[in-house]
């Protein structure tokens, strides 16, 4: 409990701007629904920072919300070519592909078509951590940031197979879904949105899959699941927004709903008639369902007519602009017509930019960005500068390259957020150089229970955490959201220390007492140098997991440890090594990025 209240004091022990007050972004900025706006409701006019990277820090700390964690190579590339170019540098690199790693595995393993489910987690964590490819070495994962954003996607656009039966068993279809995400990751909204909508996996784990028209005589209804979701979760979210991302308010100064039960049941109506692709021949049911190999489980869904509702006129979103008079879809349409007019009128719906916006800067930059941030953010997704709605690359090069994120006399107080526990991991894993001998790792029944999560294993829709999420007590006082402090809890934080601990010293190359050859070691040589130097090694580390942001009583405290251990034999160097590592991965100051 005492890293959870070190938690909270620094998420709020950050130095305030002076043009950002209130303890609730925008209370005092949000538009109103009788038309009465004020400038911090519109979306302001983007603010240019430098794209010159002045220091290693700097360098640090943009990795840190672009990838998995700094590594000095990366550092280093960023320093010499800056911020724009290094972003179109990792736009241009090949997609890293989780099932061809899977079938590479399955082709190295002799095992045909035939794949085993942690595989899925082995090809994730071989594209996070980058670098060559332990099973075909002539490639290299280099794809960081689109595998960071797809991450991020990951954590709006949720599947999972911790629940179920039939995705634990389809790990084809659930890595083609993540590649989806990665391939989408710099693209359109628009089709991110329909790869999403009509991938067998999240028919099934939404249950749009066969789902039918009504059928009175037979007690048929159709499933209002993914109409739920694809608007609460992926899309528009519950309640009107200003373009800055703040609720639109009625007169009575109350939010104002987004869409109503009649929406629900529209946007049901469309999502009917899809099943797996090629069933048409064998029916609508029980088609390819236990047969993860088949080509099915990584293509499209298909519309089946007999069972879309195409007799009902279905209601959808009601806007201003909206292109259907009322929002009504007249009744008539084919499933692919229906489908294509309904995800249009979601995609044009004001709420989507700020929306979407919000959650990508909460999974790489702060939990609580300004309006003003989100309003840019949003601007971006409405027009990329070219005329260009939904354009991915350049909200995500908005949302990373903002005043707020790269200038931190521009951000306001409270900026930063908690880092995720498997993200804790895969940057100490990086700044370490860690590999597995085999290429493989023995993880995928550990993580969940160590770290509070696994790559597509949140045990529902809302993912590991909500991006709302406020801890009782002072964060919640301030109105301040902490999504990743909904995994602290009373048996999680002393289960992250116990996992790390033992990833440091245990898990290194050169244990005495061995390792597996699955088992991700980190690589302690390069840093044993700077161990009969305490100061020095502290510096690297402060930089590489920091960004050279510790507090200059934190280094001092790890300088009196550190220089009260012996450093005469390689072991004991090693063990300096070790404790820094280990007393910085679980401080306040690090699980805080900022």
């Amino acid at each position: 409990m005492l890293l959870l209240l070190g938690l909270v004091v620094a998420l709020r022990t950050v130095a305030p701007t002076p043009d950002y007050a209130g303890p609730y972004p925008g209370a005092s900025e949000r538009a109103n629904a009788n038309g009465a706006t004020n400038a911090p409701g519109m979306a302001p006019a983007p603010r240019v920072v430098s794209d010159t990277v002045a220091s290693d820090a700097e360098a640090a700390r943009f990795l840190a919300q672009a990838t998995f964690g700094p590594t000095l190579e990366d550092i280093a590339r960023l320093r010499q070519i800056g911020y724009s170019a290094w972003i179109n540098e990792q736009v241009g690199f090949p997609v890293s592909s989780q099932l061809t790693f899977m079938k590479n595995a399955a082709q190295r393993a002799g095992t045909g078509d035939s794949v085993r489910r942690d595989w899925r987690l082995d090809a994730w964590f071989v594209n996070a951590l980058g670098g060559k490819d332990p099973i075909k070495p002539t490639v290299l994962h280099r794809d960081q940031l689109r595998q960071r954003v797809a991450f991020a996607l990951s954590e709006i656009f949720v599947v999972s197979d911790a629940t179920s039966d039939l995705l634990g068993n389809a790990p084809h279809g659930m890595t083609h879904y993540y590649d989806t995400l990665a391939r989408d990751a710099f693209g359109n909204f628009r089709t991110l949105l329909e790869d999403v909508t009509l991938h067998p996996v999240m028919g099934i784990y939404l249950s749009m899959m066969q789902n039918q028209k009504p059928d009175p005589v037979n007690n048929i209804r159709p499933d209002e699941n993914y109409a739920r979701e694809v608007l609460q979760l992926f899309s528009v979210g519950l309640v009107r927004l200003n373009a800055d991302g703040t609720p639109l308010l009625d007169a009575n100064q109350q939010p104002i709903p987004a869409y109503d039960q009649d929406t629900v049941k529209g946007f049901a109506h469309v999502f009917t008639g899809w099943t797996f692709n090629g069933c048409q021949a064998q029916g609508y049911f029980d088609c390819y369902y236990y047969d993860s190999s088949a080509p099915a489980w990584v293509t499209p869904m298909e519309n089946q007519a007999a069972y879309h509702a195409s007799a009902q006129a279905k209601q959808l979103l009601n806007y201003t602009g909206v292109s259907l008079p009322g929002g009504v879809l007249a009744a008539g349409g084919s499933g692919r017509g229906d489908l294509d007019a309904a995800l249009d009128n979601i995609f044009r719906h004001p709420n989507v930019g700020p929306f979407i916006g919000r959650q990508l800067i909460q999974r790489l930059v702060t939990s609580n960005p300004s309006p003003a941030y989100v309003g840019r953010v949003a601007a971006a997704f409405n027009d990329n500068g070219q005329g260009v709605r939904g354009d991915l690359r350049a909200v995500v090069t908005a949302v990373l390259m903002d005043v707020e994120a790269r200038d931190p006399a521009s951000q306001p107080e409270h900026f930063g957020k908690v880092r995720e526990p498997i993200l804790r991991l895969t940057h100490l894993w990086r700044a370490l150089n860690a590999k597995s001998k085999s290429g493989f790792l023995d993880e995928f029944w550990t993580l969940d229970g160590n770290l509070g999560q696994s790559p597509m294993y949140a045990s529902s829709v809302f993912n590991f955490f909500s991006p709302r999420y406020s801890p009782i007590g002072e964060l919640s006082q301030l109105q301040l959201a902490a999504p990743e402090l909904q995994l602290a809890t009373d048996y999680m934080l002393p289960a992250n220390e116990s996992y790390l601990m033992r990833k440091i010293f245990d898990a290194y190359v050169g244990n005495p007492g061995g390792i597996g050859d699955d088992e991700i070691a980190i690589n302690l040589s390069r840093d044993l140098a700077l161990a009969t130097n305490p100061g020095a090694l502290i510096d690297r580390y402060n930089t590489l997991l920091l960004s050279g942001q510790m507090s200059a009583p934190m280094r001092q405290v790890l300088l009196e440890r550190l220089n009260g251990m012996p450093a005469n034999t390689t072991a004991a160097k090693r063990e300096r090594v070790q404790e820094a590592l280990y007393l910085i991965v679980n401080s306040p100051e690090y699980v805080v990025q900022k």
